[in-house]
């Protein structure tokens, strides 16, 4: 079952002394945190009054975080996004949804379960556990579908992997 509050990125710092905090963001891009107008923290919604990208990081400013003070009481706190507020473009699933899921190769063969999913620099790596472990790029060449839905992840692996 898909949840529907996810872990979009943590707060790591304050920026300045009006209250801003700096994100580090749990995307693809930090823009994508910029669209929404609400995050959760502890599970409480809290209105986003701005917030920009700068240096690969999100700076926001948070409803109720006046000071420096207040946003440093804030530091290492993990941001959730309502899944509900979130548009991906086609074809495209979150990460967490096929954590879990099975993976097979083209062939339908059945080479275990996404155990974790690696941010490296040149792109995401899915690490899949059966028999042995597999570390496939998350990349076209090598990942063939996402299906969330079904749980199902279809792979294209080469001599070696």
């Amino acid at each position: 079952m898909k949840k529907r509050y996810l872990e979009a990125g943590q707060i790591v710092n304050t920026h300045g002394v009006r209250g801003e905090v700096r994100i580090q963001p749990w995307a693809d891009e930090a823009a994508f945190l910029t669209r929404f107008r609400r995050f959760y923290i502890d599970g409480a919604p809290v209105k986003v009054r701005s917030c920009r990208v700068h240096k690969q990081m999100c700076v926001a400013a948070l409803e109720g975080v006046e000071d420096v003070n207040a946003a440093m009481a804030l530091k290492g706190k993990v941001l959730f996004i309502d899944r509900e507020d979130a548009r991906l473009p086609a074809g495209t699933v979150f990460l967490q949804d096929i954590i879990g899921a099975r993976c097979v190769d083209e062939t339908g063969r059945e080479l275990g379960t996404v155990e974790d999913i690696l941010s490296e620099p040149a792109a995401s790596v899915l690490v899949v556990q059966g028999e042995r472990e597999i570390l496939i790029p998350d990349v076209p060449a090598f990942v063939l579908r996402k299906d969330a839905d079904a749980g199902l992840v279809t792979v294209r692996l080469i001599d070696g992997m």
